[in-house]
């Protein structure tokens, strides 16, 4: 009976042993997955950004290429345009 006991002793203090490193193991792999839900948000956020940006630069070579291809507009030489400062009168 007391070997008996002793067995069951030795049982149940491997469970409990496995059962506190289950335990931190799935504590841990929950930290792991908050972060990786962190760098997810993230790189969507700049996926985002950079999809924005790559569609304004798109935007103005769009315009530039119909400009010049069906408008037939060209930029203007530096010779041929003025600037003027504001408040200036136009001649």
């Amino acid at each position: 009976m007391v070997r008996l006991n002793l067995l069951l002793l030795l049982v149940l203090a491997a469970c409990a042993l496995g059962l506190v490193t289950a335990l931190a193991s799935g504590a841990q792999d929950f930290t792991e997955l908050g972060r990786s839900r962190n760098v997810r948000v993230s790189s969507e956020s700049n996926t985002g950004q950079l999809q924005l940006e790559a569609s304004t630069w798109a935007v103005h070579a769009r315009v530039e290429r119909i400009a010049s291809r069906q408008l037939h507009m060209r930029v203007p030489e530096a010779s041929v345009s003025r600037s003027h400062e504001p408040g200036e009168a136009a001649r």
